[in-house]
């Protein structure tokens, strides 16, 4: 009998003990991105009044749209949106409401300590979820969460994260059954022990 077949309890237990104890902290690492007393992004009153500024603006009436071009900054309720440019889907018919807002170029969306950047973003009025995709960081604190792609439920404060740009979401024109890769990464602060 070889060396290679002498069964090494110790060995295993220690080595299932250290993927148990991995798969533990990746866990609370990903927990502490929406513990249920403070969600990333919840709660967020979406029928608050919106307030726009940039540095160019064009009103498409006929179409139901409206531009933004240059330093756009929209704001709603504490939440913070910020982008090179924006176009606002709105109807008009019993008063102006607001019902998508699509934006490009650096998006940032901040609140409170709570950030999430990327390419481009989608802000579904209708539907309370904002969709971010293209070099994606959630960061809330000092902990950060990378991927392809952020949905942000407004309503519920649940965000999920997913490697591949897109995702399989129809938002960004991709099917469910797209191909899936790409990776997420995070970086969590941990609790310092006190003795």
């Amino acid at each position: 009998m070889s060396d290679s077949s002498v069964p090494l309890p110790g060995l295993k237990r220690t080595a299932l003990r250290s993927l148990l104890a991995g798969f533990a902290i990746c866990s609370a690492a990903l927990l502490a991105l929406a513990p249920s007393a403070a969600q990333v992004f919840g709660g967020q009153d979406s029928n608050a009044p919106v307030q726009v500024a940039a540095d160019h603006g064009e009103l498409l009436g006929k179409q139901d749209r409206a531009t933004l071009a240059g330093n756009v900054v929209i704001t709603q309720a504490g939440l913070t949106l910020r982008a090179a440019r924006t176009t606002i889907a709105f109807s008009s018919g019993g008063g102006f409401k607001i019902h998508r807002l699509d934006a490009t170029g650096g998006v940032t969306v901040t609140r409170g300590d709570q950030s999430a950047s990327g390419d481009v973003a989608i802000y579904d009025f209708d539907r309370r979820i904002i969709t971010m995709a293209g070099g994606v960081i959630l960061r809330r604190g000092s902990d950060r969460l990378s991927g392809g792609r952020l949905v942000i439920d407004l309503d519920t404060g649940l965000s999920s994260v997913d490697g591949n740009v897109g995702g399989g979401s129809s938002a960004l024109g991709t099917s469910g059954s797209a191909p899936r890769g790409g990776r997420i990464t995070g970086t969590f602060s941990v609790p310092k022990r006190t003795n």
